[in-house]
């Protein structure tokens, strides 16, 4: 039986360097089991620190990318101009400027996204496109909170047809599946990808898995 309880660990994390130190006291237990006093510092395995610090250099790493992809495309002031205005049609969501920038450049084409494969050409969004979707998006009962939701998961709804994709997959949910109002709201929270679907496969796969039907 232990003689003395074991002190409780001193647990000093340092935040900048993204390391955590640990230092224990143990007193000896008993005449019959001597244990030395130790004391020990400890740290994140080498591989748990390389993942983070890996995680942070590839995330600041994305951003420059990202910004470097844009910088390239939108070079004339007028450019420059309605990506800004973009920008601004989105302060209502509380983004940061990267984040605004990252929406944007999926949704036409500046950064490349897997939803949109090869087929989506790059463009400067015009300030019209992107209040339409917004507007529309509104009428559907989505408050500005459920459309920062909205867009985080699915920022390419911004440069998707608003006619003949967003208008037309609205029409299908709700004639065809019985899907409207709230419990409409509540499936474009939970699956905003719906407004996207072109396509349908019918179980013979076309290789448009991102915006099939069939995984509705």
């Amino acid at each position: 039986m232990l003689g003395k309880r074991l002190n409780s660990p001193l647990l000093i994390i340092d935040s900048s360097a993204q390391f955590c130190y640990c230092k224990t006291d143990l007193a000896a237990a008993s005449s019959s089991i001597p244990l030395p006093n130790m004391r020990f510092s400890c740290r994140f395995s080498p591989s748990v620190a390389a993942e983070t610090w890996t995680s942070n250099l590839s995330s600041k790493q994305w951003i420059l990318h990202s910004t470097a992809q844009i910088e390239n495309i939108i070079t004339s002031n007028e450019d420059q101009s309605m990506w800004e205005a973009c920008k601004q049609a989105l302060s209502a969501f509380n983004f940061s400027d990267e984040e605004k920038d990252k929406i944007l450049g999926k949704a036409f084409g500046l950064i490349h996204s897997p939803y949109w494969g090869e087929e989506r050409s790059k463009e400067v969004p015009k300030l019209k496109t992107v209040n339409g979707v917004l507007d529309y998006l509104r009428s559907l009962n989505l408050s500005d909170d459920d459309l920062s939701i909205l867009l985080k998961k699915f920022p390419e709804v911004l440069g998707c047809n608003l006619e003949e994709e967003l208008k037309g997959n609205v029409k299908i949910l709700e004639e065809q599946w019985g899907i409207k109002g709230n419990f409409l709201r509540k499936l474009l929270l939970r699956n905003p990808k719906v407004l996207g679907y072109n396509v349908d496969c019918k179980g013979d796969c076309i290789a448009q898995c991102t915006r099939c039907w069939a995984r509705f």
